[in-house]
């Protein structure tokens, strides 16, 4: 909590004059921005932010209004929306991003969440087999084939799992997949195994999936992140620390109170939780840990991720990711 208040503090006035400057600067940094969002889906501190309008009232004191978007299927298609400018603010993992940096400069990353370390916490990754499959560890998986996201967590975490239990990457076949797709191929027998992350994981184990090695049990590096499009947050960076602020403050209330952040507009269909599967979200949201300012010590983390890629092909030799060029910190308002 002590975190969140000093991050809520850069943005407070002092009093008198230095209020009417302060507010004053805010408006210049935040004025005529438009932070546009994906569909924050069901679930979760922005599905209660746009359900609520909080985003839309707090940037409008500095002059900035939230778009929301559309949904998509994978964070690939994300990216393909801010390439295209339908989206300038995101959610992900260091890895999926990585190949974007590497080829352009008009996304940074400003802020990290560290993973969730307590045992208590439910599991939000694995790699799964089916329950009546003879692979029984991850060096039963020579010559296997493994459905992952290519360039993504899915991948990265195989990699790190083939790598720590000593089998050679060239000995495992990865099916690159999208989670849907993932999950087709995994339930048909297509695949042997599948590194399945996000929603896609708890589904698998409800299924019957047996759970060969989690995210949690390596040295996982692969932080969550938030990044945004560089001219939003050079030319408004008031705007984007009012954003991060919400986010924080509604995490906090999350992990009080995480029945709210459940079933946030439909308490049935397919975007819908309950039983077991709602018991398990809500365990997760408590265990939440909450976002961070970027600091350059940071690149420590997207290093470590893009050196994994480049050991095993993923990322080009000649492609080369420099921390200091893809995080962003934000300062203090003036």
């Amino acid at each position: 909590m002590t975190a969140l208040l000093s991050l809520t503090a850069l943005t407070a006035a002092c009093g008198g004059a230095e209020t009417g400057k302060a507010a004053a600067a805010a408006g210049r940094e935040g004025g005529g921005a438009v932070l546009k969002i994906k569909d924050p889906g069901n679930a979760g501190p922005l599905a209660v932010a746009k359900k609520e309008g909080i985003l839309e009232k707090r940037l409008a004191e500095v002059g900035a209004k939230v778009e929301w978007g559309g949904t998509y299927a994978s964070f690939t298609a994300t990216i393909d929306a801010v390439r295209s400018g339908s989206v300038n603010v995101l959610e992900g993992a260091i890895s999926p991003v990585l190949g974007y940096l590497a080829n352009g400069r008009d996304i940074k990353i400003f802020s990290f969440t560290d993973r969730v370390t307590d045992p208590a916490a439910p599991e939000t990754d694995g790699l799964v087999v089916r329950p009546d499959s003879p692979i029984k560890s991850v060096k039963d998986l020579a010559g296997k084939q493994v459905a992952v996201n290519k360039g993504g967590r899915g991948e990265y975490l195989l990699l790190l799992a083939l790598q720590e239990a000593g089998v050679p990457v060239d000995q495992v076949k990865r099916v690159y997949l999208n989670p849907d797709q993932g999950a087709s191929a995994f339930a048909t027998g297509k695949v042997d195994a599948w590194w399945a992350i996000v929603r896609a994981y708890p589904e698998a184990v409800a299924k019957g999936a047996r759970v060969l090695v989690n995210g949690r049990d390596l040295k996982d590096q692969d932080l969550t992140m938030q990044a945004a499009r560089t001219e939003l947050l050079e030319e408004h960076p008031e705007a984007v620390r009012v954003y991060l602020e919400v986010l924080r403050e509604l995490t906090e209330e999350a992990k009080r109170n995480p029945e709210k952040f459940q079933n946030v507009f439909l308490s049935q269909g397919p975007t819908a939780v309950s039983g077991p599967r709602l018991a398990e979200e809500i365990a997760k949201t408590k265990y939440a840990n909450v976002p961070r300012p970027a600091t350059a010590a940071d690149g420590a983390f997207v290093t470590d991720v893009a050196a994994v890629f480049e050991k095993y092909g993923v990322l080009p030799a000649s492609v080369k990711v420099d921390p200091g060029d893809v995080i962003f910190e934000l300062k203090p308002a003036s």
